[in-house]
Order: C-alpha cells, then structure tokens, then sequence
C-alpha cells in the first residue's frame, strides 16, 4: 500500500520538498495545496517576487550552511538541464497541486484523514494558521522592479550590501537578453504592507545605477513592473522539526527568511530526513 502525503504550500519551499519527497518515495500519493500557486502575484507569496540567485547568507558553520551547499550542488544539477521549472517537473512526476486554503491544522486533518505525514510550508501563513500560530515568524519586507535589459549585455550579477546582510543591500540580477533585469531592494521587518512604495523605488534605481554602469541613467530605465514580497522571516531562525497532532505526524519547513531559493533544497532534504526518522513510515 502506498503512501500519501499533504504538502501545505507552494512556494519554493513547498514544490522542492514535494520533488525531494517523490525521488525518495516514487510510489506514494502526494498532494500540494496551497492559497497561492505558481503564476499567482501576492505579496505573502513570496517566491514570485524573489532574486531566485544563489548567494549564500548563512552566518553559521551549521544547518543554515548545510543547506546552502546541499542547493548549490542541486542548481549545478538544475542548470544543465536548462535550469526546468519548479512546477512542470512537480506535474511531470504525477505531483498534484490544488489550490485550498485551510485556517486550521485541524481542517488539513479533517480534509485529508488518512495523510501518513503533512509537510507545513506555509511560511508566513505559520503565523496564522490556527494550531500552529508561530508567533516567532514576522515579515521582511522586500521591494525590487523589473526592467527591460540594456543594450549593453549583462554578463554578470551585482551585489552590494554595507553589512552581510543589511536594509540598503543593492542587487542587479540579469534574466537573459531578453527576459529583463531584476533590481533591489530593500528589508524592512516587521512590515505587513504589500504596497509599492514610489519613493523607494527611486532610490533603488539610484542605487543600482550606481552599481551596474550598463544600466545607463535612473530617468532612462523602462521599468516593466514592480514588486512587493514579504519574506518569511522567523527569530531564531527556520523551523525544521517534527510534531504530533495527536496521531497527526507534521513537519515544519518554513521560516527561511530571504534564503528561500538558496536553501530550498537543503531543507527539503531535512524535512524528508525527519520523516524518514520518524516511526510512522
């Protein structure tokens, strides 16, 4: 009999922790089910709006670094094939995905009864889902536009922060010659607001200007859109744990802050080794 399992989540942490779930148990029953889905623009689905560049921040010698390492040699992986998409391959192995939103653990429970094991990616949702309510997580909230490419090919990415990690970290993420270039930003904590602030804005054209000569002039930039993202912040960190709900198995996997992308696969392979640990197998 196979098994079946319920991934709360689709951000980036949700689809690779569905992938890593599926090489390890090719025959069991997965389903992703999420508020927000790939395609969809909001500032608490953080994914979309995100650098997805590997850089790591990890300020410790432990988990944080680990993880780092274990996505960078999966995006090494990832790029010879020409880097697939998160969510065809999620459909090419049979993955479902629906769009549900659930404002309890407990209607996860009653909706999906005989679940082995549910997978809680909901990242700020955490600080809200009745049952979980994780008062430790909060947003950082990021600011960043996209604009169309220079004439001048951009051959790297920039990046400049006054500190590892700071509130005026500049960044200038090219997306191909014909996909645009990505500019930011700003982390502001504690801040709910999904509204593009203006102001903003222009300093981080300012900013990055300064940064890539290639960019040419603040007032010449043809700006496609921009974007508002509320990472996924938690103090003292990302939770990856076990916990029982009764006779519930839940693993936590959320919490990762701004290094969604760059640990992703690290912690999906954490959160696949818990359930491995765990005796309800």
């Amino acid at each position: 009999m196979s098994s079946n399992y319920i991934i709360l989540g689709a951000g980036v942490i949700g689809l690779t922790t569905a992938l890593e779930l599926h090489s390890r148990y090719p025959h069991s029953t997965i389903t992703i089910i999420a508020r927000f889905l790939p395609g969809d623009r909001d500032a608490t689905y953080t994914s979309p709006w995100a650098g997805a560049n590997w850089l790591s921040v990890a300020t410790d010698n432990g988990r944080q670094e680990s993880w780092d390492r274990i996505t960078y040699l999966k995006f090494q992986q990832l790029a010879k094939r020409t880097l697939e998409r998160l969510q065809g391959e999620v459909k090419r192995q049979g993955i479902e995905i629906r769009r549900g939103m659930f404002d309890s653990i407990d209607e996860l429970f009653t909706a999906f009864p005989s679940a082995n094991a549910y997978f809680n990616c909901t990242g700020l949702g955490a600080y809200s889902l009745k049952g979980v309510e994780d008062k430790s997580v909060y947003p950082t909230r990021g600011q960043i536009m996209l604009v169309q490419s220079p004439k001048t090919p951009m051959t790297r990415m920039y990046f400049r922060s006054p500190q590892r990690v700071n509130k005026d970290t500049t960044y200038v993420f090219p997306r191909g010659p014909h996909n645009g270039v990505v500019l930011g930003g700003v982390r502001l904590d504690n801040d709910w607001s999904g509204d593009v602030d203006l102001e903003f804005a222009e300093d981080i054209k300012r900013r990055c200007c300064a940064l890539a000569p290639e960019l040419g002039k603040p007032e010449d930039l043809k700006v496609i859109y921009h974007g508002v993202g509320l990472r996924p912040s938690r103090k003292g960190g990302a939770r990856l744990e076990r916990e029982m709900f009764g006779e519930h198995l839940v693993i936590h996997n959320y919490g990762a802050g701004g290094a969604g992308y760059q640990a992703s696969w690290g912690m999906a392979k954490e959160a696949v080794d818990l359930l491995q640990k765990s005796s309800r197998l």
